[in-house]
C-alpha cells in the first residue's frame, strides 16, 4: 500500500537540540529509505518538513514507522498520513469500448 506521509515541524528546534537530533534522524531516515518503506522522499518548499511516498502494509505501519523517528518523538514533527492509489477512473476511458 502506498501512503503519502506529509511531515511538518510543529514546534522549533534549538540549534543545540538541532545538533543533538539530526545525527540520529537522518540515519533513522535512511533505515526506512533502505528498508523499502520510503519510496521516495522531498523537502516541502512551503514549510519546514519533509514528504514521503511510503510503501508499507498498512496506515498504521507508516504511523509507527514516522513517529519513531527523532523529530516526531520529541514532539517536534508531525505527520499526516493519506493512503494513495492508483487514478481509477482512467480504467473508464479503456473500458468503454
Amino acid at each position: 500500500m502506498k501512503v503519502l506521509a506529509v511531515g511538518s515541524i510543529v514546534k522549533p528546534v534549538t540549534p543545540e537540540q538541532h545538533q543533538a537530533i539530526m545525527p540520529r534522524e537522518v540515519p533513522a531516515t535512511l533505515k526506512l529509505y533502505l528498508e523499502g518503506k520510503i519510496e521516495q522522499y522531498w523537502y516541502r518548499q512551503d514549510a519546514p518538513g519533509v514528504v514521503f511516498l511510503m510503501d508499507v502494509e498498512s496506515v498504521e505501519d507508516a504511523r509507527a514507522a514516522v513517529n519513531a523517528l527523532p523529530l516526531a518523538e520529541g514532539g517536534f514533527a508531525q505527520f499526516a498520513l493519506m493512503a494513495v492509489g492508483p487514478l481509477a477512473p482512467l480504467s473508464l476511458l479503456i473500458e468503454a469500448k
